[in-house]
């Protein structure tokens, strides 16, 4: 049986992890061995996020009065949280590409600031593209038009020159 000094000190893990996250969700990762959840956990890590089995009770104990308070009702059967501490699709992402390929485990849901996530609503955050593809959209979209200006003054001045080198030629020939 776990001390109550154990029992506090996974609460304040729980605890830190909220503070940090910007999202949070939870997956049932029932038929999933150690290693595979170890390498899940990786994953998520990757991503700039965190993956924590913990014990439903003391988790519900740990997002009392936080923005995270919803996902106590997501906590029941074998819970797994996906924390997601810079980029909030991160950890979606990850773990349904990890579910959808190993055939084990399960999304329950989610919270996206304060916010409870349905399981379609998870794989819907999982679906939009990462903050880097987003900058790289926006900035394409931002150099683009100067783009076109540069190639539209660069095909006047090919064009005068083509037409100059042309009149050249032709009053050499003469």
């Amino acid at each position: 049986m776990a001390t109550k000094a154990f029992k506090n000190e996974k609460i304040e893990a729980i605890k830190e992890n909220i503070a940090k996250a910007k999202v949070a969700i939870v997956a049932d990762y029932r038929g999933m061995t150690v290693e595979e959840i170890t390498n899940l956990r990786r994953q998520v890590q990757e991503g700039k996020g965190d993956l924590q089995v913990v014990k439903n009770t003391l988790a519900r104990k740990a997002v009392e009065g936080t923005a995270f308070a919803e996902l106590a009702d997501l906590l029941k059967g074998p819970a797994a949280i996906a924390y997601g501490f810079e980029d909030q699709v991160a950890p979606a992402k990850v773990l349904s590409k990890f579910i959808k390929d190993a055939k084990k485990g399960e999304i329950k849901g989610g919270v996206l600031d304060g916010r409870l996530l349905s399981v379609n609503e998870v794989k819907d955050l999982a679906q939009l593209p990462s903050k880097e593809e987003l900058y790289a959209k926006i900035l394409g979209s931002l150099n683009s038009p100067a783009s076109g200006i540069v190639f539209s003054i660069t095909g006047v001045m090919r064009a005068l020159t083509i037409a100059m080198d042309g009149v050249r030629k032709q009053k050499e020939s003469a």
